[in-house]
């Protein structure tokens, strides 16, 4: 090792034997430890010595504990969340993620335990976040990281909401405005629901449960806890037979809400038995999107519907029973006890069904409603069972560890180092006999599920005959699979972003790892591609809009941050044309239950419109473009000025990444943790996936971690995680991956000793406390 690298000790109490911890040029740390349970023991010992706020917030959430912590506005979100809490048998819930569950997470835990109270004794200086906030890190026990379920990514059940109150408003036909559904299905109304009974706040404490934590200053009102729901990915696995090196390529870019610190943490556990590297979720142990010396894996969401909301009668004389059956049942009633800050603890009354949590009722209208979801079976705890297969050496070893993943369900691709590649769907499906899950129905008894598929009844593939295999959350369900019977699920996302990453591969005879890097940043809209070919025959007398309409006439398709088409393709697109689709298309009283509407549905629409648009669609839709258009051109030159020759996407989209307690913090602390502005190429329709919100164009959802493996050369793989490894304000490696991952370039991932040490920055030698 170089004599630059920093050298330092450190006793660790809890450690069993001598250990090595070594942080290269990235932050990536790699650990080397003398047993399994040591290396997973190190992972939480540090993952809370760089990421010790973001944990310890993960936990105060998902566990209902933020009023003790931050005070009364704070019990609703408590509350709430406690809902979503796993209360079944804990000896099921261990034994459902396999042999080593729990006691990686006891070792895991107790990692986090000693670095907590290092800190709490004084031993290690206390983290800045938690001098802003005023409050101390809390011990964990084992069962508190797999308790906590709302934090997962979620389904349908707000679709079901929209379906329904779209259906009460102009007919469950306008609803293909809204989404769309595949495979091609006919939806109905559930014999029984009365789609008008369902009241739009419903979903009010399931939205607060599993959204974030924001943070005001006393007196000042938090801002809104908008949940990202835009999220997504990419993966794909590439045979020797289709690639340059003649050994697998796999490539993974998870698309999840971005912050700072970052969702993912990279991390290399070694141990006698044990060599596993990539990225997981820092408060869990193990590692979800990698590679050992034997395989590699990594993940995109595949769409089983795991939610359901059930609707029932309530007894006037007893508001604690609902109908079931032929009589009155008993919702169980959980009282629980939310300790508050500066104030007496408050008493909250939690209502079960034999669904699940009441989240709403209306006594006037004899009316409650209850949400049934995968989250309250046992083994659902989101990515847990990852600590399973990264420890598999071959396909049929993966499959095993696949067979009982829980939550959230996910597309996993997979490569080994004796050339095979293949896909496999993991995920908890509920067998529904007699409905399809896509409204709500009432909770009679009438509609029950009936289990659950079984691993090996979910699609999978096995060295395909095309020498490779992609994902991006398409619907993806093979030709000549049972759907009616099984119905996974109906409601997939846009499918822009496959079609680019097959358009692109299949075009390739061999493909590079720089190839995979340049498709994971490929800017290109086929969603652009499909709205201007219906410009290319239109023009306007309106020299404004005709300027405009030049202009994406002669566009490239590409959403690079230089790109004045981009700019006004993307506010045309996103903020003009779907509402105007629906000023014409939709009755006035639908239009508000509808919300925005798909853009995958407005497109399909447009490029075939129907008499919802009146006796000539083809020229209604064609004014519709144009009109909208105009609007588009309007807004983008109150923003970027009146000479298109300026105009830029990357002035309008951009990346910021705001902590959030830079609320909290004084003028110095806030700039030190806040990260950008860095201007972005991109967009939610491009394989360089980068959703926004419309209201400054921030980037809220991405690719914040990147990797593309060499499978078997492994030290030649690349990966980036922003803005940066750690989650100090303070540190080098709190921020120096933003820019690298703003212009859509990588590191290495080094792992073989030789390189973690060429790669080196400091190594700790950790012994047992004394």
């Amino acid at each position: 090792m170089s004599t630059a690298v920093r050298q330092g000790s450190h006793e660790v109490a809890g450690l069993q034997q001598p250990a090595e911890l070594i942080i290269d040029q990235w932050g990536i740390p790699h650990i080397y430890a003398g047993s399994t349970r040591d290396a997973i023991f190190l992972q939480g010992y540090n993952a809370a010595r760089d990421r010790l706020w973001q944990i310890d917030l993960w936990r105060k959430r998902g566990l209902g504990l933020l009023a003790r912590d931050f005070g009364p506005t704070y019990v609703a979100q408590d509350r709430a969340t406690r809902m979503f809490l796993y209360r079944g048998d804990m000896d099921r819930e261990w034994a459902a993620y396999g042999p080593d569950a729990k006691n990686y997470t006891e070792a895991f835990v107790a990692g986090v335990n000693a670095f907590v109270e290092e800190v709490r004794s004084g031993r290690r200086p206390m983290p800045v976040e938690f001098r802003v906030a005023g409050t101390m890190p809390d011990r964990w026990s084992p069962e508190d990281v797999v308790r906590i379920r709302s934090h997962g990514l979620t389904r349908n059940v707000e679709s079901e909401v929209a379906r329904a109150r779209v259906a009460c408003a102009a007919g469950l036909e306008t609803d293909r405005f809204r989404r769309i559904l595949e495979p091609q299905w006919t939806n109905r109304i559930p014999e029984g629901l009365d789609p008008c009974s369902i009241p739009r706040e419903v979903l009010s404490d399931y939205n607060l449960a599993t959204r974030e934590v924001t943070f005001a200053r006393p007196g000042q009102q938090r801002t809104s806890l908008d949940r990202v729901t835009d999220v997504g990915s990419n993966n794909w696995t590439i045979a020797p037979s289709r690639t340059a090196t003649g050994r697998p390529i796999l490539a993974n870019d998870p698309h999840r809400a971005h912050g700072v610190p970052s969702l993912r943490y990279i991390v290399h556990l070694n141990a006698p038995g044990l060599s596993v590297i990539g990225a997981g979720e820092p408060a869990l142990p193990g590692i979800s999107i990698g590679h050992n010396g034997h395989i590699a894996f990594g993940l995109t969401i595949f769409a089983i519907d795991q939610e359901d909301l059930f609707v029932y009668e309530t007894n006037p004389q007893n508001l604690n029973q609902y109908r079931y059956r032929d009589g009155w049942e008993d919702m169980r009633v959980v009282r629980e006890m939310i300790e508050v800050k500066g104030e007496r603890p408050r008493e909250v009354d939690l209502r079960f069904t034999r669904h699940g949590p009441i989240l709403h009722a209306e006594p006037a209208q004899r009316r409650a409603f209850a949400m049934r979801t995968v989250w309250f079976e046992p083994g659902t705890s989101a990515y847990f069972n990852s600590a399973e297969y990264m420890t598999a050496k071959d396909w049929n070893g993966f499959k095993k560890a696949m067979a009982n993943w829980g939550a959230p369900s996910e597309n996993q691709v997979y490569a080994d180092t004796s050339g095979n590649i293949g896909w496999i769907v993991g995920g908890r499906s509920p067998l529904r006999p007699n409905w399809d899950g896509l409204m709500p129905v009432p909770g009679d008894g009438r509609y029950e599920w009936s289990g659950f598929l079984k691993g090996e009844e979910l699609p999978q593939v096995f060295n395909p005959e095309s020498g490779w295999f992609a994902t991006a959350n398409e619907m993806n369900i093979p030709a000549g699979y049972p759907v009616a019977e099984r119905k996974v699920g109906f409601e997939w996302s846009d499918p822009s972003r496959i079609t680019r990453i097959k358009e692109v591969l299949s075009s390739k005879e061999k493909i590079t790892l720089a190839d995979s890097m340049d498709l994971q940043t490929d800017d290109y809209s086929v969603n652009g591609r499909r709205l201007i070919s219906l410009l290319q025959p239109l023009n306007t007398s309106d020299a404004a809009v005709g300027e405009g309409l030049n202009l994406l006439q002669e566009w490239n398709h590409r959403t690079s941050a230089n790109s004045a088409g981009a700019a006004l393709f993307e506010v045309w697109m996103t903020k003009h044309l779907g509402r105007a689709l629906v000023a014409r298309a939709i009755p006035e009283p639908a239009r508000a239950a509808l919300g925005t509407p798909d853009i995958n549905a407005v497109i399909t629409y447009l490029e075939n419109p129907d008499s919802a648009l009146g006796p000539d669609p083809k020229a209604t839709r064609d004014a519709i473009l144009l009109e909208s258009l105009k609007g588009a051109v309007d807004e983008v030159r109150q923003l970027l000025g009146p000479d298109a020759s300026s105009w830029a996407w990357g002035k309008l989209h951009h990346a910021q990444f705001e902590h959030a307690l830079a609320p909290l913090a004084d003028d110095a602390t806030r700039a030190q943790m806040t990260v950008g502005r860095l201007a972005k190429g991109g967009s939610a329709f491009s394989p360089f996936a980068a959703s926004y919100r419309q209201s400054d164009f921030r980037v809220t959802s991405g690719a914040s971690f990147r990797m593309v493996l060499d499978v078997g050369n492994w030290d030649q793989s690349v990966t980036v995680n922003t803005p940066g490894q750690s989650g100090d304000p303070f540190s080098a490696h709190y921020r120096d991956l933003a820019p690298v991952w703003a212009a859509g370039e990588y590191v290495p991932l080094a792992y073989s000793r030789e390189a973690v040490e060429r790669a080196a920055r400091e190594a700790i030698r950790l012994t047992p406390a004394r």
